[in-house]
């Protein structure tokens, strides 16, 4: 579909990339990667940002050993003990082990653990499968019941995550004023304190823009595009590239 034309899924993608000051500090981040183990670093940015387009170059960039879960799912219509399972199965599979007591095993070879779009949107990967995300959506608050599950296996293996360094893409999306609105960067100072303190346990790197990067990023996909044109969009959509380029190729 057109509208996920400048979306990047995987790191394959990855073309006319833009170095901004977010892309290095997430650099930065992952240099320790190699050296270092149980961490968990969260990569937060508002929709349109390109949280995934910044991973996928940096670990192309550091050539790190990266294993990325993958999770398609059969039906909206899941419980989150269902999602699980699944998830542990996919990994099961894709690693050709039969136990899931050998999962974190095999998981502590690799650099990092990477849980990104195609966990989170595999539907724009495989049209006929369901993204963790259009699972969120459907279920809603129920879907909350997926994190404890998880939480609880990281108390329960703790010793062994300390072997496992992870990269987490995260958006958490809620309806705000009548619109979907990511709570880490679109509510103002209630998305500050969220950052706030997912930065206590965890590594967090955001992912935002300054105008001139914005307009970097757009020309480079697009560059007939003239800058006084990219500032109507950045008025009208903020600093999020993905979103301006759509708009300027459908004409919104």
């Amino acid at each position: 579909m057109f509208m996920e034309h400048f979306k990047i899924n995987h790191q394959g993608d990855l073309d006319n990339f833009v170095a901004t000051n977010s892309f290095n500090n997430l650099l930065e981040a992952f240099q320790k990667l190699p050296n270092s183990k149980g961490r968990i670093i969260h990569v937060i940015g508002a929709p349109g940002t390109g949280k995934s387009t910044n991973i996928y170059q940096a670990i192309s960039q550091m050539d790190l050993n990266i294993y990325e879960v993958k999770l398609a799912l059969p039906s909206p219509n899941l419980n989150s003990r269902k999602v699980f399972q699944l998830m542990l199965e996919s990994i099961r599979e894709d690693m050709v082990i039969n136990s899931s007591d050998q999962i974190l095993e095999h998981l502590r070879k690799y650099d990092a653990v990477l849980l990104a779009d195609q966990f989170h949107d595999s539907h724009l990967i495989y049209p006929d499968k369901v993204g963790f995300s259009q699972w969120t959506d459907y279920k809603g608050f129920r879907s909350l019941g997926f994190y404890p599950k998880c939480i609880y296996e990281y108390l329960k293996h703790r010793a062994e995550f300390g072997n496992i360094n992870l990269i987490l893409q995260t958006a958490w999306r809620i309806r705000f004023k009548g619109e979907k609105r990511d709570i880490f960067t679109d509510i103002g100072p209630f998305s500050s304190l969220a950052v706030v303190l997912m930065g206590l346990p965890f590594e967090v790197v955001k992912i935002s823009y300054s105008e001139e990067e914005t307009i970097n990023i757009v020309k480079s996909h697009l560059n007939d595009v003239d800058t006084d044109d990219i500032l109507k969009y950045i008025n009208k959509y903020g600093r999020k590239p993905r979103f301006i380029c759509q708009a300027i190729k459908t004409g919104l």
